[in-house]
């Protein structure tokens, strides 16, 4: 039976035998909400992201922009009526942006449970010191 990759793992060019110049990849499997777009290289691409808009493209280029193996990181909405985000990034030689964008998307995540468990201990004691009133 073949070995299927998670939805949450990418799918490198290299491991789909597309060079990246003539059709879009899919990254991951399942319900695909991000593909890399044609024209892409191990250490430039541009990704488009289904269903997300600035909330999701400011938060991930900020996160991706903190790894000092990312040379640049911007992102864009194409149109405003299209629920589509684009994120682009260059890394240096010694990373590729497959790997840059899943430490963004990691390091993203980990920052969601930091700020979520910080408001779920802060609203206990709020709902503690309320009760003892």
């Amino acid at each position: 039976m073949p070995s299927q990759t998670p939805a949450n793992e990418f799918i490198p060019n290299d491991q789909n035998g597309v060079d990246g110049t003539e059709e879009d990849v899919p990254v991951g499997t399942g319900d695909v909400k991000i593909r890399a777009l044609p024209g892409f290289s191990e250490n430039a691409a541009s990704f488009e992201f289904l269903d997300e808009d600035h909330t999701m493209g400011n938060a991930l280029r900020y996160m991706i922009m903190k790894n000092p193996e990312v040379e640049f990181c911007g992102y864009s909405i194409p149109h405003p009526a299209e629920a589509k985000m684009n994120i682009r990034i260059q890394t240096y030689e010694g990373t590729t942006v497959w790997e840059a964008l899943q430490k963004g998307l990691d390091d993203l995540v980990d920052l969601c449970d930091v700020v979520e468990e910080k408001f779920i201990a802060a609203r206990d004691e709020f709902n503690a010191e309320r009760m003892e009133e």
